[in-house]
């Protein structure tokens, strides 16, 4: 009897050893099974936004830009959170000097697939503010998000904007970007901010109102006259910025961009900011949050001009006014 219940203890435990492995099995087939499906989904070779993938459109989102092009892993990447109260003040970021500026100019703008750019034809240079050379104005495009929404490619104290638009500059000696791209400090980029406004800024009329020219990828049409200057807040407005060493905000990531990010925003109304929806990714989607998310700053130190502001976030400055509320009552 003692033998036939050792024999039956026996084979449930065999049973359940086979059923352990069985389990096993499937727990180490199922990431494979996730492997294969996610290989499936994410395809090769072509860069996207996150908001153009589906498993239709194959292509490497935000996430994935280092398997289109390495350097997008690499460790000087843009864009930033910019922590004000991290920043370090530099009292050689003097205002930079901004020359033909306000001269109008004609261009065309163009629709590259990933976002609207304007060609820069006039020599227009920046210097100063910190600048070891002149650098002169190639190109500019913009950065935004979903019908107005939420856009800007950098942050301040975690808060998004609804737009940016970044103005290229390489050094004045340079040729071409490509060539300016080799030199670590060989490309210069400023960052402007838009907020929200109740009425509509004019300045803008010429850029809006060719969106729906240049809908469709590769759209290129020929722009009213205009100028840098119209584009951008006025220049006693523009002392307040930020500087760090960084990357392009798209492949190839290249890590030769000193960036200057500026703190006073650019007005459009939502309907303005809403009109950039309306263009479309090479797919016909429409073009909808074409930002890099937030990369990690690895130990790089931003600093501010003399004239920025150091920030005090809403969670410090309740602390601060509970505590001086409470000594009050103490005393």
């Amino acid at each position: 009897m003692r033998s036939h219940r050792r024999e039956s203890s026996h084979c449930v435990a065999f049973s359940r050893l086979i059923q352990r492995r069985s389990n096993m099995q499937q727990l180490l087939i199922l990431p494979a099974l996730l492997a294969s499906f996610w290989t499936v989904c994410t395809g090769s070779g072509d860069w996207c936004y996150q908001s153009q993938f589906t498993c239709e459109h194959q292509c490497n989102v935000p996430e994935k830009w280092n398997h289109a092009n390495q350097d997008c892993g690499g460790r000087s990447q843009s864009p930033i959170n910019i922590v004000t109260r991290k920043t370090l003040k530099d009292e050689t970021l003097t205002p930079l000097q901004f020359k033909n500026y306000q001269q109008t100019f004609r261009s065309s703008i163009k629709n590259n697939g990933h976002s609207v750019q304007v060609g820069i034809p006039l020599i227009s240079t920046i210097s100063g503010g910190g600048l070891l050379t002149t650098y002169k104005a190639v190109q500019l495009h913009l950065h935004w998000g979903k019908d107005g929404g939420l856009g800007s490619e950098h942050t301040i104290d975690g808060e998004q904007y609804p737009m940016e638009l970044h103005i290229v500059h390489m050094k004045n000696h340079y040729v071409d970007l490509t060539t300016a791209l080799r030199d670590p400090k060989g490309v210069a980029v400023l960052g402007f901010f838009y907020e929200e406004s109740k009425s509509a800024n004019r300045k803008y009329d010429s850029i809006i109102n060719m969106l729906q020219s240049v809908g469709a990828t590769n759209g290129n049409a020929s722009l009213p006259p205009v100028s840098l200057a119209q584009l951008i807040p006025p220049e006693q407005n523009l002392t307040s910025y930020y500087r760090y060493q960084g990357s392009l905000t798209t492949p190839g990531c290249t890590e030769a961009v000193v960036w200057t990010v500026f703190e006073n925003p650019i007005p459009l109304s939502r309907e303005q900011l809403r009109a950039f929806s309306k263009v479309q990714f090479r797919d016909g989607k429409p073009m909808v949050n074409n930002f890099r998310p937030i990369q990690p700053l690895n130990g790089r130190q931003v600093f501010r001009s003399g004239s920025a502001v150091l920030l005090v976030s809403s969670t410090l400055l309740a602390a601060a006014l509970a505590m001086a509320l409470g000594l009050s009552q103490l005393n």
